[in-house]
């Protein structure tokens, strides 16, 4: 809504504002909070309602803020509070992607001075006692101590200060996502917090622990990055942080109560292997590095939950894909949610690389078996697969695809004749869930026909727990990059035909076996063939 009271000024009173807000504000953007320079950046300022007027602001000088013009037209909010806001957790966000991840509660404490000191408590006669002598408050407040009917824990409740309070990333790893700014909106419109956020501490003696929270960090997230230095917290104590973990990952999958976006889920499950693991190793008096038993031992001893432990041992081996550092094709996969960035989502790769090349049973052999040698299956499987998307990446993706240019509506923008690079549209193309399903199910089909050309059998599902010889992945290159010449990736003509909409995997099945689709129109010019795409 435009303003009266700026339009009724002229160019001195307009600059004299300017100067105004500009000293009020220390000489820095409203909104983004880095630096105005009223030389540099002359004609690219805008003086807006920090407060808008249709929510109830007011036309005149108290309710205006200077900021960059291009920060007010992207701005998260119409509110410039709120907006500031957004914009903090923006950049918060874009330094955790440098490092290839999301962020967490964890990187907001960091950023506001949180996670600095230990609690220092004493529990006696259902009472806490605890102190904050490292923010010079002496007091020592007392808190009553309350038993969980069901499981036994107790637990007591605070409202803390952030300098006290720490992130578990192991029974949470999710990373706080772009609906955070629902949570900031409504706080920041004083709506209440209806369920206060859950944390644990370790009674030490007096050596003080760390407060982590692990369940409703978003919530806290939201308190802080709106300035709340104060958060109430329900703390276990003395807790047994494995329920906790399983407790975390049902809420998660069975029971529904958490939305977590399945590389979480993946990332919980590798954690509860690694329990299982330690407490079948505690149980059998071994040694720490003493992993000569086998999954199926696992399975066997924790009869009553074989299902799960089954699970957990497929789940530890796809995070320990997904997140290695060798990882070249994590960088170009969305793991949680939908992006309009990244050409590849994490359902697709649980959907190809997951479910087509893990071995899906587990193994009798000793969960260390060769592993000095370096033919160690499961170690095979998962380097092996990490190598194939490093090659799908290499070939696809890097220097190839523009994250700015995104993938938004890339189809309909063509047809409205906009100009996508080529090499852009090649690599969002084959990276359609229905596409890839498709193209990377011929890779099995060359691995095997390698084997069978060279006399040696082998068992199918466990493909990639055979070392691959060189001239194999040879092979493999040379069909993912044979593959990605083919005109079809780069016809734009065909965004409003065989690329306007979602199609099955059949339908690419059709045309890549006949090279027409399944209405017989021509799109290759020929039936691909497997035996001359693996030449170079």
């Amino acid at each position: 809504m435009s303003s009266h009271f700026l339009s009724g000024l002229n160019t001195q009173q307009y600059g004299q504002l300017k100067d105004k807000l500009f000293n009020t504000q220390s000489g820095k953007c409203f909104i983004c909070e880095d630096i105005i320079d009223l030389n540099l950046h002359n004609g690219s300022l805008d003086i807006d309602h920090v407060m808008p007027l249709k929510l109830g602001g007011k036309d005149d000088p108290m309710n205006f803020a200077l900021t960059h013009s291009s920060c007010n037209r992207s701005k998260q909010d119409s509110n410039l509070e709120v907006a500031r806001v957004l914009k903090r957790f923006e950049k918060i966000k874009e330094k955790a992607e440098k490092d290839n991840r999301g962020p967490n509660l964890q990187d907001i404490l960091a950023t506001e001075g949180g996670g600095k000191f230990k609690l220092n408590f004493s529990m006696f006669d259902g009472i806490i006692r605890y102190s904050l002598p490292q923010l010079g408050d002496n007091r020592v407040y007392e808190v009553p101590v309350y038993t969980d009917y069901l499981s036994d824990d107790e637990y007591f409740f605070v409202q803390l200060p952030i300098e006290y309070i720490y992130h578990d990333d192991v029974i949470n790893p999710r990373s706080i996502g772009d609906n955070i700014s629902k949570l900031v909106k409504e706080f920041y419109n004083k709506n209440p917090q209806l369920q206060v956020s859950l944390g644990w501490v370790e009674n030490q003696n007096g050596d003080g622990s760390e407060v982590k929270v692990f369940d409703g960090q978003h919530k806290v997230a939201a308190q802080i990055l709106l300035g709340v230095r104060k958060i109430p917290i329900r703390i276990f104590i003395n807790p047994d942080k494995n329920r906790l973990t399983l407790t975390n990952f049902h809420a998660g999958t069975t029971l529904r109560q958490v939305a977590f976006d399945k590389s979480v889920q993946r990332h919980l499950g590798n954690t509860l292997y690694s329990q299982r693991v330690k407490r079948y190793q505690v149980e059998h008096e071994l040694q720490e590095d003493n992993l000569y038993f086998s999954e199926r031992d696992l399975l066997n001893y924790f009869r009553g939950e074989s299902k799960e432990v089954k699970r957990y041992i497929l789940d530890a081996i796809r995070d320990a894909i997904t997140y290695s550092p060798d990882n070249k094709l994590r960088q170009f996969t969305e793991l949680g949610g939908r992006s309009n960035k990244l050409p590849v989502s994490y359902s697709t790769i649980e959907k190809t690389f997951y479910s087509f090349f893990i071995h899906q049973d587990v193994l009798i052999t000793p969960i260390d078996h060769k592993l000095e040698e370096g033919e160690n299956p499961r170690e095979l499987e998962k380097d092996q697969i990490t190598e194939l998307m490093n090659i799908v990446a290499e070939e696809l993706f890097i220097e190839h695809f523009d994250v700015e240019l995104g993938t938004y509506r890339i189809e309909n923008r063509i047809q409205q004749g906009e100009n996508i690079p080529i090499n852009h549209l090649r690599a969002l193309r084959m990276a359609k869930e229905e596409i890839m399903y498709t193209w990377l199910r011929y890779i099995s089909q060359i691995i095997k026909n390698y084997y069978i050309m060279h006399g040696k059998p082998i068992q199918e599902d466990k493909l990639f727990q055979y070392k691959f010889a060189e001239p194999l992945w040879q092979r493999i290159r040379s069909f993912i990059r044979n593959l990605a010449n083919l005109p079809l990736w780069i016809n734009k003509e065909a965004s409003s035909t065989i690329f306007g909409g979602k199609q099955n995997y059949g339908f690419w099945q059709t045309i890549f076996e006949s090279g027409k689709s399944p209405a017989n129109v021509q799109v290759l010019s020929k039936p691909i063939d497997l035996m001359q795409m693996i030449v170079e």
